[in-house]
C-alpha cells in the first residue's frame, strides 16, 4: 500500500515538473530566437545618416542610428526592420534575406512631401489619388497680373482662361474641362481661405441698366471679374480640382470644378517686412487700319452718287480717332508685408495698391486692400485664428462692345465709334477745347454718329467694398482626432455713379433720354455670405501598414442679395450730373432681394497600404432652397484609387524612376449656380400701367411657370491619370483623360402660347465634355551655379451637345449665326457661304441676301434644296454650319533660367483650332455710307476695278453685306505673355533685394484681323463665344520693379 501511494505521488508530480521543463525549453528557444542587429544606415553617396529610426516591425523595439550612422538593437531571427529619416524614402528590409549590416537610404523627391491643399484638409503629394494641379506663389508671380486668372493662364493642363475685355478690371471667362451648362455658369467654385465666393448672379443684381445696357451696348464683355478685387501678391498657392473625387466634398457646387487659393501667413521665427512693387507703361497692341480722310471722302461721293466733298485730296490723311481715343497709360502697384511671431503666435499684415489706367482715356481701375492672418495656439490642445480681406476697388469703365451689329454696334461703343468717325472731321479747336461736329463743315452730314470725344465725357464709375473673413478654432479631443470650426463671411457693397451728357448722344439716342437733357443713373447692390462649418477629423495608422483617415463635416450657407437704382432722364442741363435725379423729367425706380440657403452633410474617408494602394471615398449630401419642392436634396459619390508603382519591389531597384503612380477616379457633381432663386415657383413682374376710373394703376404680371421638379444641373465624370517623376526629378510628367457627362440642365422650353407664359424652366438638356490633358516639364541644367527649366501643357476637349428642350428638337438659334445642335458642340456658327462678288454677265440666283444684288456686290452659294442638292435659289436651307468656336487644343509653356544672382523668365500660352466670327469687321465693310470703313474699302469693286476685293459702294442700293462664312476667321494664336529679367543684390542688413524689368504681351503670332483673337463680346455666355464685336482692345506693358526683405 506504502508502494502505491509513492506511485502515486510520483505520478501526481509529473505534469508539473513536465511543465516547468517545457516553459524552461521555450524560454531557452525564446533567447536563442532573438540576436543582436548592427549595422550603419548611409545615403545614396556612402555618407552615414545621424539620426534615422529603425524599428522592428510588429514590436516596440526601436533605436536611432549616432553620429556615424551606426545602429544596434535585438530583434528576432528573420525580423524585418524598418528605416526611416526625414527627407528620405521609408525602407524595409529583411535580416534574413537582406545586408542589414550596410542600409542605404535613397533621397525622398522633395515634391512629393509638398502639401497640397484639398477640400477640408491637406494631404502630401505622395497621397493624392485624383486630378489636382498646384501652381505656387513663385510660378504666379512670375508676370506681374492685375486678376488671378491672368496669372493662371497658360499653366494648368484643362484650364482655359480668355480675356473677355482687356479693360482695367475687364471680365475674364474661366473654364476648367470645357462649358458644362447652357445657361448656368460654367465658371468654377473659387474658395479663399476657406470661403466660399459667388459663382453665380441673382436676378437684378447682374448690372445696371445703363443707357449702355438699354441700348444693347457693352453686353456682357463689360462685366467685372469676380476675381479682380483680389489681390495676387497674397496668394501662397493655387489648387486646381479638376476631376470629380477632388471636387464631389464640395457636392452641388462643384460640377464646373474647384480652385481653392491660400493665401500668405505669418511664420515663427524673426519678424519680416517686404515690400514688392512695380511701375510701367502700357500701349494698346494693336489699332486696326480704316480709311484716311482722302479715301473716306472718295467713298462717300461714290456711295451717295453726289459731289458732297468736291475735292478729296484736299483732307490728305485728315484725323485718325484711334489716336484721339488711345494713350500710353501708367501701371503700378505697390505691397508693403509685415509678418512674424513666436511658436504661440503668428500674424502677418498685407497692404496693397494697385492703379492701372486704360489705353483708352477715362478708363481706369484702382483697388486698396488690407489683409490681416492671424494663427495663435492657446494651449497645446487649442488653437485659433482669422484670414480677413477688406479690398476697395474703383472702376472707372468706357462703353465697349456690343450686342447690337452694324450701326448700332459701332454707335454705341465708344471704340466703335471711334472706328467708325469721319476723318475729315477734328476732334478739337486749336485753344484745345471740343469741336463739335455741328460746327465743322460736313459735320451736320454725321449727326446719326457718335463723337468720340464727347462720349468720353459720360461717367460711369462702380465703387466695391469687399470683405473676406473667416475665423477658425482647432480642438484635439483625443489622440488622432480632432475638431475644426469655420465661421465665415463674404460681403460685396457696390455703388455705380452713371451719367451721360446731352452733348455725348447722337440723333438716334435722343429718344433714350426723354428727347431733351442728360441720362442719369444711381445703382446700389449688396451681397452677404454667411457660413458656418463644423470639421471633424480622425487618424489613425495600424500595424505600420493600414494608415486611415476620416473626414466629416456639416455645413449651412446663406446667400442674400439685394439692389435698388433710380434712373432720370430730361434733364435741364448736365449741371448736377446724377447727383441730384430729382431734377429729372421721367424717372424709373427698381429694386429686388433674394435669399438662398445651402445646408451640407458630408465624408470621406482617406485609407493606404503601406504607402503602395490608395483608396479614396467621399460622399456629400446637399439641400437647396433653390430647387423644387420634390428635389431639395441631392446625393453626391465619388471613389478614387492609386497604385505607387515605385513601391513595388520590381521598381525598387529601378534609379530612373523616381516616382510613378497610376491613378483612377468616378464621380458625381452638381451645379446649383445654374439656377437663380425661386425660378422653380410661381413668379410675378409689374407689368404695364392702366387708367381705372380715371386713375392710375400698377399691372401685375404672371411670368414663372411653378416647376416642383427642378433641380441641380449634374455631372459625373471618370478619369484615369498617370504621374511620373524621372531621372532624380528632372523630368516630371502627368497625363489624365476623362470624360465627362452632364445632364438635368437647365433649359427654358417654349410654351404653347394658349398657356399664357412663353417659357418654362426645368431640367431638359444634357452635354459631353471629353479629353486628354498632358504636362511635362524638367531641369535641362541643374547645379549649384546654373539652373534651367522648361514646363509645358496641353489640353484636348471636346464638347458635344446630347439633348435638348425634348427628343425630336434637334436645333435651336441662338442668333442669325449662332446655334445649339444637338449632336455637335457648344459655339457652333452657321451661316451662308460666301461665293465672292458678283461680275457682269454672272448668272442671278434668286434669293440673295443682299438688297438690288447686281455686279459688285456680295453673293453666296446656292448649297441645298428640298432633295438635298442646289436647287437654283438662295434659302435658309443654304445656310451651313461654317465654323466652331471651340479649339482644337489649348496650350502653353515656360523657361526659367537662374545664374548665380541672375534670373531669366518666360512664358507662352495659345489656342489652337478655334473659329471667330468678326462682326467688328462685317459691320466696318458695310458700305452703306455715314461712316468710316477698313482700309480694305479702298480696293473696292468699281467699274474700272472689277477684281476689287470689298463690296461695291452703292449705299442702300447696294445693300447690307450677308452674313457668311466671309466674317468667320482662324482664331489661332501664339502669345508671348512675359519675358522677366531680374538680379538679386548682396547687401548687408537686406535678407533680399531684387530688381527686374518685364515685358507683358510681348508679341503674338496670329492671323486675325482684329485687335485681338482672345476676345468675347457675349462675356461668359455659354453659347455665344468667339464673337469680336469691338471690345476693348488688349495692351503691352513695360514694368521696372523691386523685391526688398529686411
Amino acid at each position: 500500500m506504502l508502494m502505491n501511494k509513492r506511485i502515486l505521488n510520483q505520478l501526481r508530480l509529473r505534469p508539473v515538473s513536465l511543465m516547468l521543463l517545457t516553459m524552461l525549453l521555450f524560454g531557452f528557444a525564446a533567447t536563442a530566437q532573438t540576436q543582436p542587429i548592427k549595422g550603419i544606415i548611409v545615403d545614396e553617396k556612402g555618407q552615414p545618416v545621424a539620426g534615422a529610426t529603425i524599428r522592428v516591425k510588429g514590436s516596440q523595439a526601436v533605436t536611432t542610428s549616432g553620429d556615424d550612422g551606426t545602429y544596434s538593437l535585438n530583434a528576432p531571427s528573420g525580423a524585418s526592420l524598418i528605416i526611416s529619416y526625414t527627407g528620405f524614402e521609408e525602407t524595409t528590409i529583411n535580416t534574413q534575406h537582406d545586408n542589414y549590416e550596410k542600409i542605404k537610404l535613397k533621397r525622398r523627391d522633395a515634391s512629393l512631401d509638398d502639401v497640397v491643399v484639398i477640400g477640408y484638409g491637406s494631404r502630401k503629394k505622395s497621397e493624392i489619388t485624383s486630378a489636382i494641379t498646384s501652381v505656387k506663389a513663385a510660378d504666379l508671380l512670375q508676370t506681374p497680373v492685375a486678376n488671378l486668372a491672368q496669372g493662371l493662364q497658360g499653366r494648368v493642363a484643362g484650364l482655359q482662361i480668355t480675356q473677355n475685355n482687356a479693360a482695367p478690371g475687364g471680365s475674364i471667362s474661366v473654364r476648367l474641362r470645357g462649358t458644362n451648362s447652357i445657361n448656368g455658369s460654367s465658371e468654377p467654385l473659387y474658395i479663399v481661405d476657406g470661403v466660399q465666393l459667388q459663382n453665380s448672379t441673382a436676378p437684378g443684381v447682374s448690372g445696371p441698366p445703363t443707357l449702355g445696357n438699354i441700348s444693347g451696348v457693352g453686353g456682357f464683355s463689360n462685366q467685372v471679374s469676380s476675381l479682380s478685387f483680389l489681390n495676387p501678391n497674397d496668394i501662397e498657392s493655387i489648387e486646381v480640382l479638376k476631376d470629380a473625387s477632388a471636387a464631389a466634398i464640395y457636392g452641388s457646387q462643384a460640377a464646373n470644378g474647384v480652385i481653392i487659393i491660400t493665401t500668405k501667413k505669418g511664420k515663427a521665427g524673426t519678424s519680416v517686412i517686404s515690400y514688392d512693387g512695380y511701375y510701367g507703361v502700357q500701349q494698346v497692341s494693336k489699332t486696326l487700319p480704316v480709311l484716311n480722310a482722302t479715301e473716306f471722302a472718295k467713298i462717300e461721293n461714290e456711295t451717295y452718287n453726289t459731289n458732297r466733298f468736291p475735292d478729296p485730296d484736299s483732307f490728305a490723311t485728315g484725323t485718325n480717332w484711334q489716336d484721339v481715343l488711345f494713350r500710353d497709360a501708367a501701371i503700378q502697384n505697390h505691397q508693403l508685408n509685415f509678418s512674424g511671431g513666436n511658436d504661440k503666435t503668428q500674424v502677418l499684415l498685407s497692404l496693397n495698391y494697385f492703379d492701372q489706367e486704360g489705353v483708352v482715356k477715362q478708363s481706369r481701375f484702382d483697388r486698396y486692400a488690407i489683409r490681416f492672418n492671424l494663427d495663435h495656439t492657446v494651449k497645446k490642445w487649442l488653437k485659433i485664428g482669422t484670414t480677413t480681406t477688406f479690398t476697395r476697388s474703383i472702376n472707372n469703365r468706357i462703353q465697349t462692345g456690343s450686342v447690337n451689329n452694324d450701326g448700332g454696334g459701332l454707335t454705341q461703343s465708344l471704340i466703335g465709334a471711334a472706328l467708325s468717325a469721319p476723318p475729315v472731321l477734328k476732334p478739337y479747336n486749336d485753344d484745345g477745347s471740343v469741336y463739335a461736329w455741328k460746327d465743322q463743315p460736313y459735320g451736320s452730314y454725321y449727326s446719326e454718329l457718335r463723337n468720340p470725344v464727347l462720349g468720353l465725357q459720360a461717367t460711369d464709375v462702380t465703387r466695391t467694398n469687399t470683405i473676406l473673413s473667416n475665423f477658425y478654432l482647432d480642438l484635439t479631443l483625443l489622440k488622432g482626432l480632432k475638431y475644426r470650426m469655420n465661421l465665415s463671411v463674404n460681403t460685396n457693397n457696390a455703388l455705380n455713379d452713371y451719367y451721360f451728357p446731352t452733348s455725348a448722344f447722337s440723333a438716334g439716342e435722343i429718344s433714350l433720354a426723354g428727347g431733351l437733357g442728360g441720362y442719369g443713373m444711381k445703382y446700389n447692390s449688396n451681397f452677404i455670405r454667411l457660413m458656418h462649418e463644423s470639421i471633424l477629423t480622425y487618424d489613425k495608422t495600424f500595424n505600420d501598414d493600414h494608415v486611415f483617415k476620416f473626414t466629416g463635416v456639416f455645413s449651412a450657407l446663406e446667400n442674400n442679395n439685394n439692389y435698388n437704382y433710380m434712373i432720370g432722364y430730361g434733364f435741364i442741363n448736365d449741371a448736377t450730373t446724377n447727383e441730384a435725379l430729382q431734377l429729372a423729367k421721367n424717372f424709373s425706380i427698381n429694386s429686388g432681394r433674394t435669399k438662398d440657403d445651402l445646408i451640407s452633410y458630408l465624408g470621406r474617408i482617406n485609407y493606404n497600404f503601406r504607402g503602395k494602394y490608395y483608396l479614396d471615398l467621399t460622399a456629400r449630401v446637399d439641400g437647396s432652397s433653390k430647387f423644387g419642392e420634390n428635389n431639395k436634396y441631392g446625393f453626391f459619390p465619388a471613389a478614387s484609387v492609386a497604385w505607387n508603382l515605385k513601391r513595388e519591389n520590381f521598381l525598387l531597384g529601378v534609379r530612373s524612376i523616381s516616382n510613378l503612380k497610376l491613378r483612377a477616379s468616378l464621380g458625381k457633381t452638381g451645379n446649383q449656380a445654374a439656377i437663380d432663386p425661386y425660378q422653380s415657383l410661381a413668379t410675378v413682374a409689374a407689368g404695364n400701367d392702366y387708367i381705372f376710373n380715371n386713375a392710375l394703376a400698377k399691372a401685375i404680371l404672371p411670368t414663372g411657370v411653378p416647376n416642383p421638379d427642378l433641380r441641380w444641373e449634374t455631372s459625373v465624370q471618370s478619369d484615369i491619370g498617370l504621374e511620373a517623376d524621372l531621372f532624380d526629378n528632372r523630368v516630371n510628367f502627368v497625363m489624365d483623360v476623362y470624360r465627362k457627362k452632364t445632364t438635368d440642365l437647365i433649359y427654358k422650353k417654349n410654351l404653347p402660347l394658349s398657356s399664357g407664359y412663353e417659357t418654362v424652366t426645368g431640367n431638359f438638356a444634357s452635354l459631353e465634355n471629353k479629353g486628354i490633358e498632358l504636362s511635362l516639364g524638367g531641369d535641362i541644367i541643374r547645379n549649384n551655379d546654373l539652373r534651367w527649366n522648361v514646363n509645358a501643357n496641353v489640353t484636348i476637349n471636346r464638347n458635344k451637345l446630347l439633348r435638348l428642350s425634348d427628343d425630336t428638337t434637334q436645333e435651336i438659334a441662338i442668333n442669325n449665326y449662332n446655334i445649339l445642335r444637338v449632336g455637335s458642340p457648344l459655339g457652333l456658327f452657321k451661316t451662308y457661304v460666301y461665293d465672292g462678288l458678283m461680275q457682269v454677265g454672272d448668272p442671278l440666283i434668286p434669293g440673295q441676301p443682299v438688297t438690288n444684288p447686281r455686279p459688285g456686290t456680295q453673293r453666296v452659294k446656292d448649297i441645298t434644296g428640298p432633295d438635298g442638292k442646289p436647287d437654283g435659289k438662295i434659302t435658309d436651307a443654304d445656310r451651313v454650319i461654317t465654323g466652331n468656336a471651340n479649339p482644337k487644343f489649348v496650350y502653353g509653356f515656360s523657361t526659367n533660367l537662374k545664374y548665380k544672382n541672375l534670373d531669366f523668365s518666360a512664358f507662352f500660352s495659345g489656342v489652337q483650332g478655334n473659329k471667330i466670327f468678326n462682326l467688328a469687321r462685317w459691320s466696318l465693310e458695310n458700305p452703306v455710307g455715314g461712316r468710316n470703313l477698313l482700309a480694305g474699302a479702298a480696293d473696292r469693286y468699281t467699274p474700272t476695278n472689277t477684281d476689287g476685293t470689298f463690296q461695291i459702294a452703292a449705299g442702300s442700293l447696294g445693300g447690307r453685306l450677308p452674313l457668311s462664312d466671309h466674317y468667320l476667321e482662324d482664331g489661332s494664336f501664339l502669345r508671348c505673355k512675359n519675358i522677366s529679367l531680374g538680379y538679386t543684390f548682396q547687401v548687408k542688413g537686406i535678407s533680399n533685394l531684387r530688381a527686374y524689368v518685364s515685358a507683358n504681351n510681348v508679341f503674338t503670332v496670329t492671323s486675325y484681323t482684329g485687335f485681338d483673337p482672345e476676345v468675347g463680346s457675349f462675356g461668359n455666355s455659354n453659347t455665344q463665344f468667339g464673337v469680336d464685336n469691338i471690345v476693348y482692345p488688349a495692351s503691352r506693358s513695360f514694368l521696372i520693379g523691386a523685391q526688398v526683405t529686411f
